[in-house]
């Protein structure tokens, strides 16, 4: 067997930070698979589905995701989530069919009122296990769903590609959408349960979906030079770019800080078990920490 893209990763140590898929929209769908490799070409998809989930992705900027519980069984009505990272909003319904999800209007789905669907207080936790994508995803990913299901039946489902093979195995929270990666079966459930009680597990932690990555790699820095834990304990109040370099600011414990990154690439490699090339995956290194008041 070749060597997996998430052994290399972490031999080359490479980052997690600044590297969470910047995405603001989502509509999850359940499917017990097998899924192919790309979910807007799968078999799984009926026909009628396919051309509004391609203009609800071209429009509106939502990701589409199968998802399962873990070991695939499925007996009744499928569920639905849409979900909104930037407002924190989850609604949900069910069909008994995907063909059905067609008739959903995600006209308001970029805005705080939802959709119209029944709203969702609880998490929803999504680990990446999309094999046919990705095959460290799989063996990443299936051992720690399986892992979180145990704990938490109710919240935890098996996910279709989240971004970041090389990361496995992934989980992405929402609907706040904040992801980690690197995750075992043995330390998942401690950052699982770190994260619901309202405190993010810095080393495992990837970034927060709803902001570009100079923003999560700059809040990182904060996070890890202050230890601040709290969910909500940072907020980014501005990113200027001059060129390469990014200069964001952000508020913790009433004080505002400035954190200056540069934008560049690592050396070349294959950032992907399927990867036939290599590139340079991106980088934001760290250029300057102050204080401002």
């Amino acid at each position: 067997m070749s060597v997996r893209c998430s052994v290399a990763s972490e031999q080359r140590g490479e980052p997690l930070a600044g590297t969470a898929s910047t995405v603001r929209h989502f509509l999850l769908l359940e499917d017990p698979g097998p899924w192919g490799p790309e979910i807007l070409r799968s078999r799984r998809l009926p026909g009628p589905v396919r051309e509004p989930l391609r203009h609800w992705q071209r429009d509106f900027g939502v990701r589409p995701l199968l998802i399962r519980r873990p070991g695939r069984y499925l007996a009744g009505p499928r569920r639905i989530f849409v979900v909104n990272a930037r407002y924190g909003w989850c609604e949900t319904t069910t069909v008994s069919d995907l063909a059905e999800v067609a008739d959903l209007d995600l006209s308001g789905i970029r805005g705080g009122a939802g959709v119209g669907l029944t709203p969702h207080p609880d998490p929803v936790l999504l680990v990446c296990t999309h094999g046919r994508h990705d095959a460290c995803c799989a063996e990443r990913g299936r051992p720690l769903a399986a892992a979180l299901g145990a704990s938490w039946p109710e919240l935890t489902w098996e996910s279709s590609h989240l971004g970041g093979d090389r990361f496995a195995a992934n989980l992405l929270v929402l609907p706040d959408a904040h992801c980690y990666g690197r995750l075992t079966p043995e330390d998942g459930p401690d950052v699982v349960a770190d994260h619901l009680a309202g405190r993010v597990t810095l080393e495992r932690y990837r970034g927060h979906c709803s902001v570009p990555w100079p923003e999560q790699a700059a809040e990182h820095v904060l996070r890890e030079r202050l230890g601040l834990r709290d969910l909500d304990a940072v907020r980014v109040r501005r990113l200027r770019r001059d060129g390469t370099l990014f200069s964001v600011t952000l508020a913790a414990g009433g004080r505002t800080y400035r954190v200056d990154v540069r934008h560049g690439a690592r050396a070349p490699e294959l950032l992907t078990c399927q990867s036939t090339q290599p590139s340079g995956a991106v980088a934001y290194d760290l250029v300057a920490f102050t204080r401002l008041n």
